[in-house]
C-alpha cells in the first residue's frame, strides 16, 4: 500500500512539473481583439495568406476578417497565394493558379508567371495584410513573397500589414552563410543568414529600412511569444506549411539538409515519409557514415543509423542506407552546420559520388548558389580536402555583424 502511495506522489510530481504550452496568441487573435482592428474601418483589403493562417482557436484569418466586415466598416476585395497554393497542396516549383473564390473574392497567384502583384491586382486596394506560418530559413519563399508585396506596395502608396507568427525554430538560432546580392531570387531575397533568428515580421522592419522600401508598414506582435520559444512551447497547433514541411520540428531539419539537397547526391528524405531528417544512398554504409559523424560530437544532435526505400524522388524503390538526424537538445543545435558536417563527411567517405554530383548541369548548380547565397560554397567544396570546419567558418564575421544589425529590429514584446 505504501508503494502505490509513494508511486501516485511520484507521478503527481512529474506532471506538476511538466513544462507546459504558453498561451501564445498569434497575429491575427491581437488584431481582432484590440482597437487595431478599428484602423481597418473605411479600407479596401487585400489579404496575402494560405492554409496556415489560423487563430489560436483554429479559426481562419480570411474567415475571421470577413465576418467582421460590416462591424468595423472595411471590405476584402482579393485574396494573394503564395507558392503552394492557397492550400498548400501544391508541390515546390509548381505554378499557382488564379481563380476567383465561393465568396466572389478573386484569388490572384504570386508563384506562376507573376510573383509580384501587378497594378490590376492592386486596382482600388488601401491595405495589404499579410498572413503566413514561416519556417525561419531564408530560402523558404513565403517571406520573399511578402518583400516582393512590400515593394510593389510601396510603390503605389498602399499601406503594409504584417500578422506575426512564430519563428518554428525560436528567436536565438542564427547560423549559415549570408546572400550574395548578385544571387537575389525567390529562394533568397535578403542578405541574411540562412536560419536568422527573426519572425515575418521583424524582417519585415529589417527589410523595409535596409533595403529603403520604405512602405508605410504596420506590424501586429504576438502574445505571449518570446524568443527562446520552439513551435511545439507556443500552445499552437502545426499546419503543414507546405507538402514536405508536415510537423512542427521539420522546420528544424529543413536548414540541415535542404541544401545538400540540392547537389543531388543523396535522397534527404523527400520522397519519403520524413522529409529532410533522413540522408541516405544506395552506395552509403550506414553505421559507418553514422559512426563518423557521431565522432564530432556537435551539441544537440545525434545520428542512428537508417535503412530506407523512397517511394520518388532520389533513389525511388531503391534500397538505401544512411542515417536518421535525432535532436537532442533544440536549444543548442546549429542546423547549418550540422548540414556542413553532413555535407564535409560525405566528400571524405565517399569521394567519388561527391566528385560526380559536383559536376552537375549548369541549371543546378546555379540553383544550388542560389539555395546556399554565395558561389564561395561550391568552389570551397571543389578545390578544399577537408571542408566542414571552413564552411562552418565561411562568413563569421559577416554573421556577427548582422547580429548587431537585427538587434535594431527585433520587437521588445519577444525578449525573454
Amino acid at each position: 500500500m505504501r508503494a502505490i502511495y509513494l508511486l501516485i506522489l511520484l507521478l503527481a510530481f512529474c506532471v506538476l512539473n511538466e513544462p507546459l504550452a504558453a498561451a501564445v496568441k498569434p497575429g491575427i487573435d491581437v488584431l481582432i481583439s484590440t482597437s487595431a482592428l478599428s484602423n481597418l474601418k473605411g479600407k479596401k483589403i487585400g489579404l496575402v495568406t494560405n492554409h496556415t493562417a489560423v487563430s489560436r482557436n483554429m479559426e481562419h484569418t480570411f474567415d475571421l476578417l470577413r465576418s467582421r466586415e460590416k462591424l468595423v466598416g472595411y471590405k476584402l476585395t482579393a485574396l494573394f497565394a503564395p507558392e503552394h497554393g492557397l492550400f498548400g497542396s501544391q508541390h515546390a516549383s509548381e505554378d499557382v493558379k488564379s481563380f476567383v473564390s465561393k465568396y466572389g473574392i478573386p484569388v490572384h497567384s504570386l508563384h506562376g508567371k507573376t510573383r509580384r502583384p501587378t497594378d490590376d491586382m492592386l486596382k482600388g486596394i488601401d491595405l495589404i495584410i499579410y498572413d503566413i506560418q514561416d519556417i525561419g530559413s531564408r530560402s523558404y519563399t513565403y517571406t520573399t513573397t511578402l518583400y516582393y508585396v512590400m515593394e510593389e506596395a510601396a510603390k503605389r502608396g498602399i499601406g503594409v500589414m504584417v500578422l506575426d507568427r512564430p519563428n518554428p525554430i525560436g528567436g536565438k538560432i542564427v547560423d549559415g552563410p549570408m546572400l550574395d546580392q548578385n544571387l537575389r531570387s525567390m529562394v533568397g531575397y535578403i542578405n541574411v543568414p540562412y536560419c536568422h533568428g527573426m519572425t515575418a515580421g521583424e524582417l519585415a522592419l529589417f527589410f523595409n529600412k535596409e533595403y529603403a522600401i520604405g512602405c508605410s508598414l504596420q506590424v501586429i506582435p504576438m502574445e505571449g511569444w518570446k524568443r527562446s520559444m520552439t513551435f511545439d512551447e507556443t500552445g499552437l497547433q502545426w499546419i503543414p506549411t507546405s507538402p514536405q514541411i508536415p510537423e512542427a520540428t521539420t522546420p528544424f531539419f529543413y536548414p540541415m539538409t535542404g541544401i545538400l539537397g540540392e547537389l543531388s547526391v543523396v535522397n534527404i528524405g523527400v520522397g519519403y515519409t520524413l522529409p529532410f531528417k533522413v540522408v541516405g544512398a544506395p552506395w552509403i554504409d550506414g553505421k559507418k557514415f553514422a559512426k563518423q559523424l557521431n565522432d564530432n560530437h556537435f551539441a544537440g544532435i545525434y545520428f542512428e543509423p537508417f535503412c530506407y526505400k523512397p517511394f520518388f524522388g532520389k533513389f525511388a524503390g531503391q534500397d538505401c542506407q544512411g542515417v536518421m538526424i535525432v535532436i537532442k537538445d533544440k536549444k543548442r543545435v546549429k542546423p547549418v552546420s550540422v548540414q556542413f558536417l553532413l555535407i564535409g563527411t560525405l566528400k571524405a567517405l565517399y569521394p567519388d559520388q561527391f566528385k560526380e554530383a559536383l559536376s552537375q548541369s549548369k541549371q543546378r548548380r546555379q540553383m544550388f548558389d542560389k539555395v546556399s547565397g554565395s558561389r564561395a560554397i561550391f568552389e570551397m567544396m571543389e578545390t578544399k580536402p577537408f571542408i566542414i570546419w571552413p564552411l562552418i567558418s565561411f562568413q563569421e564575421k559577416e554573421r556577427l555583424a548582422f547580429l548587431e544589425k537585427r538587434k535594431n529590429y527585433l520587437l521588445a514584446e519577444y525578449r525573454d
